[in-house]
């Protein structure tokens, strides 16, 4: 009577052994990452020959005896001579095929020798301890004097026959891909840490917490082992899984707080490996390029979302874990485009994107702030937001120098840009005068009043002198906001520095509208008296498209001319149908998105030292 099978029935003593040892592999830490890459079958239809014990391809099948019976610790044995195959890269064409599998058998026996894993069959018992010889001199040696008696069939394939398989490289699946030699690397540097906390006392035995593993402590490790562009970032934060902490926090996926170096990751989440290591690269990342910082007074749930968008868009061009199903802002239609950019966009309609959803929560920042804000402008703040911003810009260099793949020219222009000093607002004003105002072009002319010189006073000589009717046109004009709103400090300063920068360009007249309530148009001002005395109109509310308009219909004023214009931000949506520029505080933000330059101006200092440099008086 032919005997049943029925689900869930106890297996044969053979396969009961072989799956303890395939088991024992899986559960230690040099061993893990190649035996759960490796697709190791035991079929009836297996390709291992008849007296075998099991041989390995290079697509990563171990293909091992159907039917024998063997010692859970011989088939450990078994199994990692074929595991270490794959590690150390031995299957590769060679000329000698044969000699180079035996070469191959020589190195692996006495590795496992020395790691003494498992138990070997009988047949392998007695072998002397090999000579401490690479594979290539092994090879080199069989060529010439040929394979010894006794190192002959120490494989695991049949007596004398090889054990390893070269196949077609055919892609089936991404398995196929696996980088054996680097999923050994990963292994080693798992075993040298095991080994580590046994001799400290953390660990019973070596590879005790390998099966115990949470998904989002493998990811946190996998960051630290495997990649360098935020291994060091990652090593610097503890790993929080507090179920019953991110339910007080509000965390219902995830959160990092970069001041006390802790990232929360919720397990109730149920997010598997890959998901993790995509939560745990964007929260590093909020850390590194210092979101928290740049903020600058805008809205701290809104300015977080910005971050999202930008930070998840990279990492799905960077295929870097997988995109958790919800609290992932994602949208293709804002890639490319920075936070401040997208944080211009989302501000215009705070009604729809309040309900926005980030890794932490609906309506809730992932980037939590628990201590005082002024922390980070402290001697610790600045000496930890430095740290970060140096462990990133290392980890670029380690992940370029590593060849670890390609990464988008956003997030690598962000992260060159932290090891470089923030441009001055002045500057960047500087240079928008010289993108307008080029320098005048001299000429000579030999009209009066020339030069003469004493020994020919009856020879003229020329002198320079600017191009007719190089200054028609070269003129700009500030629309100023002069409501309440207006800090006195911002109008001295931002007044102050247009005037010398007029000067230093030869600009010689500039046109002045003050617009609050209503425009003022001050009419072509030359630069010396915006910087002597302006008296300021208005302190009421703050309209200012009645002064662009002003500017649009004037006659006199040239069509290409720049618009500069200083607000404070609290004002209307402007359509500027010409060249412009804002000039308004930093941590201020316009209700809508600019389509010229915006320049941020440092509104510090005492208001009578501003005052004397700009030698400006305001009355009210």
């Amino acid at each position: 009577m032919p005997k049943r099978s029925r689900r869930g029935a106890l297996p044969d003593p053979a396969t009961r052994n072989f799956q303890a040892g395939l088991a024992a592999l899986q559960q230690h830490p040099m061993f893990a990452p190649l035996a759960w890459h490796a697709h190791v079958g035991r079929h009836a239809d297996s390709r291992c020959p008849p007296k075998g014990w099991a041989i390995v391809t290079s697509r990563g099948y171990i293909y091992v005896h159907p039917t024998r019976l063997a010692e859970p610790e011989e088939w450990t044995y078994v199994l990692a001579h074929c595991l270490l195959h794959l590690g150390l890269g031995h299957i590769q064409p060679r000329d000698r095929f044969r000699d180079w599998n035996a070469a191959c058998d020589c190195v692996v026996t006495r590795f496992l020798g020395d790691l003494k894993l498992g138990r070997p069959p009988e047949p392998w018992r007695d072998v002397e301890m090999l000579s401490a010889q690479s594979e290539e001199k092994l090879y080199q040696r069989f060529g010439l004097e040929g394979i010894p008696p006794e190192w002959r069939g120490l494989g695991t394939g049949a007596p004398e026959a090889p054990d390893m398989l070269l196949e077609p490289a055919v892609h089936v699946s991404r398995r196929w891909d696996t980088d054996w030699v680097a999923e050994f690397g990963h292994g080693l540097t798992q075993a040298v840490t095991s080994a580590v906390r046994v001799a400290a006392g953390e660990e019973p035995y070596l590879g005790a917490h390998a099966r115990s593993l949470s998904a989002a402590v493998s990811a946190y490790r996998w960051f630290i082992n495997s990649y360098p562009l935020l291994g060091a970032l990652a090593s610097s934060f503890r790993l929080i899984e507090d179920p019953a902490l991110c339910a007080r926090l509000q965390i219902s996926i995830a959160a990092v707080d970069a001041e006390l170096q802790e990232v929360f990751i919720n397990p109730a989440a149920g997010l598997d490996e890959r998901e993790c290591r995509f939560v745990m690269a964007h929260e590093l990342l909020h850390v590194g390029l210092r979101h928290q910082a740049r903020r600058q007074g805008r809205d701290p749930f809104l300015w977080n979302a910005a971050c999202d968008y930008v930070i998840n868009a990279w990492l799905m061009e960077m295929q870097l874990g997988d995109l958790p199903a919800v609290g992932a802002l994602y949208d293709p239609e804002l890639k490319g485009l920075s936070a401040e950019a997208i944080y211009d966009r989302i501000v215009t309609d705070l009604r729809r994107n309040r309900k926005l959803a980030t890794l932490r929560g609906v309506g809730l920042g992932d980037i939590l702030e628990r201590g005082r804000p002024d922390w980070w402008e402290s001697g610790d703040g600045v000496g930890l937001d430095d740290f970060y911003r140096r462990c990133l810009g290392q980890g670029l260099v380690y992940h370029d120098a590593a060849g670890r793949g390609l990464l988008p020219a956003g997030l690598v222009e962000e992260i060159n840009a932290l090891t470089q000093p923030p441009i001055p607002w002045d500057v960047e004003l500087a240079q928008w005068f010289d993108e307008h105002f080029l320098p005048l072009e001299k000429v000579r002319s030999y009209a009066r009043l020339s030069r003469r010189q004493a020994a020919s006073p009856d020879i003229p000589r020329p002198r320079w002198i600017t191009a007719p009717d190089a200054e028609e046109g070269r003129t700009f004009a500030v629309v100023l906001d002069p409501s309440g709103s207006m800090d006195r400090q911002l109008l001295a300063k931002a007044l102050g520095s247009i005037a010398s920068y007029s000067l230093a360009r030869d600009v010689a007249l500039v046109r002045v509208v003050f617009c609050d309530a209503a425009a003022y148009d001050q009419g072509y001002l030359r630069p010396e008296d915006i910087a002597g005395r302006v008296k300021v109109r208005g302190r009421g509310g703050t309209v200012l498209q009645p002064g662009i308009e002003l500017l649009l219909k004037a006659e006199d004023f040239p069509a290409t001319g720049p618009i500069l214009i200083i607000a404070d931000g609290y004002c209307d949506r402007l359509q500027v149908l010409r060249e412009h520029a804002f000039l308004i505080p930093r941590s201020h933000h316009l209700p809508f998105v600019p389509r010229g330059k915006v320049f941020y101006l440092d509104c510090v200092g005492r208001r009578k030292r501003i005052e004397r440099e700009t030698r400006m008086v305001l009355v009210r």
